[in-house]
């Protein structure tokens, strides 16, 4: 994990959160009944979301799983970019940095398994939950106290906000 001085420096560079779903965004349970799949999202990780968006970060999610579940909640937040395929995590950000004229250092990624460590190697903020794979939080800038599915996304939401200066409009908006 970086120091406390340098990953703010690597957060105020952000300009795109880029997340796994499922063991990020989810609690990594997937229910299946009758061809009909359920996920939980905790509502607060929804407001971090609208909250970055509405702060000027580009959001995106990646799954190597396609959902109908997560395609929903992608909608209903209306998260900038949503890849679910089993192709490279790599490559589809790739195509997000050309697109957007980002650049790696401007990522925060956030993954919790194997099919992860190339995008977390990369981004400017690596960011991994309590029970993602041990080479995920070692490569990590960031370990959340909170777990995936529970808050976790929103915590780093937290972190880039305050970084960037941009938190306390939020708190005076919302305390009026």
């Amino acid at each position: 994990m970086s120091d406390p001085k340098d990953l703010t420096q690597r957060l105020k560079k952000v300009r795109l959160l880029l997340c796994d779903v499922d063991g990020i965004l989810t609690d990594g349970t997937v229910l299946v009944s009758d061809g009909h799949e359920i996920k939980q999202f905790h509502v607060m990780d929804g407001i971090g979301v609208r909250m970055a968006r509405e702060a000027g970060l580009q959001v995106g999610w990646f799954s190597a799983r396609p959902s109908s579940a997560t395609t929903k909640r992608a909608h209903e937040l209306k998260v900038d970019f949503l890849y679910q395929d089993k192709g490279s995590k790599v490559e589809a950000i790739e195509k997000i940095l050309k697109e957007t004229g980002c650049t790696w250092a401007e990522v925060c990624y956030m993954g919790d398994d194997i099919v992860d460590l190339g995008a977390l190697k990369r981004a400017g903020v690596a960011a991994c939950v309590p029970d993602g794979m041990e080479d995920a939080k070692r490569i990590s800038h960031y370990v959340t106290r909170l777990a995936g599915g529970y808050g976790a996304v929103r915590e780093v939401i937290e972190l880039i906000l305050k970084a960037q200066g941009k938190w306390d409009a939020f708190v005076q908006h919302y305390s009026a």
